[in-house]
């Protein structure tokens, strides 16, 4: 299916710094707590992420990701997810995090 330009300018992808992060043992699939700052337009938003298999709460504060932040909220538990936080699956299917490899300003926008 190919969609059109228009559409794909929809989906509001933007850098965020992670400001903090908590395990998550009360969800169904391991999932780590994480609260990113995606700068003064949009703020700091939270997200439940299930990257356990590569990442620790301890070592992801001050990392950039790449989410999703238009999406409608979305309850994990008693944790409200507000935005979705962009990786790819390994051959494992674990999610491998988006890298951003220089860094730029929380909240750019992909294009």
């Amino acid at each position: 299916m190919t969609i059109s330009f228009a559409d794909f300018l929809k989906v509001d992808v933007r850098a965020g710094t992670v400001l903090r992060a908590g395990p998550y043992p009360e969800a169904r699939k391991p999932a780590i707590k994480l609260w990113i700052d995606f700068g003064p337009e949009i703020g700091e938003k939270k997200s439940s992420a299930q990257i356990t298999r590569y990442y620790d709460p301890e070592t992801l504060p001050g990392r950039q990701v790449a989410a999703v932040v238009n999406l409608s909220p979305r309850q994990i538990g008693k944790f409200m997810s507000e935005v979705l936080v962009l990786g790819f699956p390994d051959d494992d299917g674990e999610v491998v995090l988006v890298n951003i490899d220089q860094d730029i300003a929380n909240g750019a926008r992909l294009f």
